[in-house]
């Protein structure tokens, strides 16, 4: 199989800010696989937490490295790929768009969606939340305005962990329920409160309604999680701790769900078995994203109908998104379509 790697910039329509920085634009990694005459697609989004952080060139550099190692496989072999991929130590990002672009290959190889290949219904899929990032209250109002505006939304999701202490989450969560009294609302510290405030704030968003609390510890306080699941009334998720199958045993009997995302997970066939790993640990299951355009967002609706949360946004926000994939209907759902693969065509032209 050929293997080629464009980038690709994005833009955001409102600058996107949680506890670790602001975000508004991203450069990303479009991976078309050929063989047979048929093309498959894949995305990696560049990403970072704490100490781990895989930026644009790190995922490109990656792939570079590793296609002369792929070119004399089949997009078929995904068992051999992902050994090869394993043995060179290929980042989860760049991992993600190669087994995305082999799914998709796939899809269009025997003519059918992906979601109707797993045999999964489509019905079963949730509304996806939307993200409004740590602001001044009257901005996260704002961001509320133009969601509602923008969308039928159902599903806030609300970032807190601010730099000027849970105080200031407390006024901006607050000011978002005013401006918009009907949508459930999520919260995602992204890691940034202590235990103390962490158990402060589960006990005090339990009293507005709040559906559960994400990440509210950094990476690496994961013993800290015992002590917080003793005194929170909320269910409580992890992201930043939880990136593949193989995190969840350890969290399991501290958390009630896991989100998963792509670039973390390393692709569609590590989130699938993520997804079973936590039903056995009767854990809940959300997908995730970053800066994703609706390259990787369709491919992980493509899973969606297992899932019991969506915050899959993020190409709702781009104001250059170079591709149309996920449909975006009422109630505040995202669907994948029905054409083969991902469902993902190309609607700008990428340099």
């Amino acid at each position: 199989m050929q293997i080629n790697i464009n980038l690709f910039t994005v833009n955001k329509r409102f600058p996107l800010t949680i506890s670790r920085g602001t975000t508004a634009q991203t450069t990303n990694v479009w991976v078309r696989i050929s063989h047979d005459d048929i093309e498959g697609w894949g995305e990696a989004s560049p990403f970072g937490v704490g100490n781990h952080r895989q930026s644009t060139d790190t995922i490109k550099d990656a792939l570079e490295q590793v296609v002369p190692l792929l070119q004399v496989f089949s997009p078929l072999q995904r068992q051999e790929i992902e050994q090869v991929l394993t043995q060179n130590q290929v980042p989860s990002a760049a991992r993600a768009a190669l087994d995305i672009a082999m799914y998709d290959w796939l899809g269009k190889r025997v003519g059918l969606p992906l979601w109707q290949i797993w045999g999964l219904d489509r019905n079963q899929i949730v509304p996806t939340s939307v993200t409004i990032g740590i602001n001044s209250p009257e901005g996260a109002k704002a961001r509320a305005r133009d969601w509602l505006q923008f969308t039928d939304v159902r599903l806030f999701k609300v970032k807190l962990g601010s730099p000027d202490g849970i105080d200031a989450d407390k006024k901006m969560l607050l000011a978002v329920r005013e401006e918009a009294p009907k949508p459930e609302l999520f919260v995602d510290a992204n890691g940034g409160w202590s235990l103390e405030d962490a158990i402060a704030m589960c006990n005090w968003l339990a009293n507005l309604g709040i559906k559960y609390v994400e990440q509210p510890l950094p990476r690496g306080q994961e013993k800290s999680l015992v002590k917080l699941k003793e005194h929170s009334p909320l269910p409580i998720f992890v992201d930043e701790s939880c990136f593949t199958s193989s995190d969840i045993p350890h969290l399991a009997n501290y958390v009630d769900g896991i989100n998963i995302k792509l670039m973390k997970s390393g692709g569609l066939t590590e989130a699938m078995r993520m997804v079973h790993t936590a039903r056995a640990y009767r854990l809940q299951v959300m997908f995730g994203c970053y800066s994703d355009s609706s390259l990787a967002n369709t491919a992980a609706l493509q899973l969606a109908p297992l899932a019991d949360y969506l915050d899959l946004d993020s190409h709702l926000n781009l104001i250059d998104d170079p591709f149309t994939g996920a449909l975006l209907i009422k109630e505040g759902r995202v669907l994948p379509n029905h054409l083969p693969g991902l469902g993902v065509q190309q609607s700008a032209s990428i340099t």
